[in-house]
Parts: C-alpha cells; structure tokens; sequence
C-alpha cells in the first residue's frame, strides 16, 4: 500500500493560477525522487466550524482559499528518502517564492489503511481531518470499513483513511493543533473522491442519512471537513 504525504495551506485567491503554475513545476521533481502522484485541491465548500475548520486550521484570511492536497509514494522509506533529497537539490530553491504563506502550511506523513476504489480522476474531493486516539484506532477503521462501501455505492469513486506516522509540531501551526489534540491523541488524514459535484452532493446526501454508529470512537465536534475542486493531479 502507497505512503501519503498529506498538505493544507492558505493561498491567496488573486494566486490561483501562479499556486497551480508553482505546483506544477514540482511535479517532475518530486517524481524525480519517487513520488507517484501529486493533487492539489483550491477549496469550494469549506464550512466555517463551531470549534475548528479547515480555515483556522492554517490561519486563513479572508482573501484566502484553503487548499487540500496530498503526494502518493510507493513506501515510507521511499517517502523519507525523497524528502532529505528534496531538502538538498538546489532546484528546488530555484524554483523562486512561494505564491502563499509556507510557515502556515501544514504538512505530514500518513500511513493508509484503507484504500478502496480509484482508478479514475476525481471531479471533486471531500478531505477530513480527524483526532482519534491510539486506543480507539482498531474502532476507529472497523467504523470506516462499514461505512466505505455505503460512500462507494453513493458515487464516489475511491476512498482513503491514513493513520499519522510523521506527524511533527510545527512553529505557527500543525495537524495536531489543527485538531485540538488531546494529550496522545492521533490525526487521521481522509479524503473521498467523486467524479463531480453533483454526484458529490446527491452522495454526501444519501450517506448523511445513514444512521452513525451509536459509539463513535472520535470526537465528532472536532472533525474538519470541506469540499474541494481538484486543479492539479500529476
């Protein structure tokens, strides 16, 4: 199973097209170096949160799209060795600034396990962020393993449940604050994908009646969510 490098960050709106021009011209590094895919995803239904969201998560402002996105590896060794090469190949400081604000992009590394579907380029994607403790983390996938087929049957056409596996504090912010983590508590880096939004809409709709597992093993009210419109999959 693939190793996932999982990303959120703030880009200014007026930069679309510089962040996927930016975005793009790393592809072939990153590759390079042994990544398999790159997606990066400008936000589109990101719902402000009573306790958190995916906006506070990287301090957006308010002429400030959020941006979801992640790179696939064959392997976390492979993974671990692409980022040190990454930190020394001179290209990449060639490459010129960033359209957006590095030191509020969050970024990690996650372990998949579930992967069920894919083989298609998705239309639309709704990513999670979601705290689960070390303890309830068998619960936490039979939970998503029950609910997987319900989102398949739905519409969509693959999802991805990852476990944290380098998950660092981070100066301004981080996946953990991102959450609210409790002391040992774990995040879990999600995403569904669909073929549109539509089809993403009627989905989410017919899983949201759906009747959730009456001992959920995470604190619901600080799961992130939000929809995205994939702008760049490499």
């Amino acid at each position: 199973m693939n190793y996932i490098q999982g990303f959120v960050l703030a880009v200014p709106s007026a930069s679309k097209q510089a962040y996927i021009e930016h975005a793009s011209k790393a592809v072939p590094i990153f590759r390079e170096f042994g990544m398999t895919r790159m997606v990066e995803c400008w936000g589109d239904d990101v719902p402000i949160g009573k306790v958190n969201d995916f906006r506070t998560t990287v301090q957006a402002k308010e002429d400030e799209t959020v941006v979801f996105s992640w790179c696939e590896w064959p392997s976390r060794d492979i993974y671990q060795r692409g980022i040190q090469r990454m930190m020394e190949d001179p290209r990449m400081k060639e490459m010129g600034e960033m359209p957006f604000d590095g030191k509020r992009m969050i970024f990690a590394g996650f372990a998949p396990e579930i992967d069920d579907g894919g083989g298609t380029e998705p239309g639309y994607v709704d990513g999670f962020l979601i705290p689960v403790a070390p303890d309830k983390k068998d619960a936490y996938f039979d939970m998503a393993r029950r609910l997987a087929p319900g989102f398949l049957q739905s519409g969509a056409t693959r999802l991805v449940e990852a476990w944290g596996d380098d998950v660092r504090a981070g100066k301004v912010t981080d996946f953990f604050r991102a959450v609210h983590a409790a002391d040992g508590e774990n995040v879990v880096f999600s995403w569904v994908e669909w073929p549109d939004k539509p089809t993403r809409d009627a989905g989410m709709s017919q899983v949201s009646q759906e009747t959730p597992p009456a001992d959920m093993p995470f604190d619901g009210q600080r799961l992130i969510y939000g929809g995205f419109m994939p702008v760049l999959d490499a």
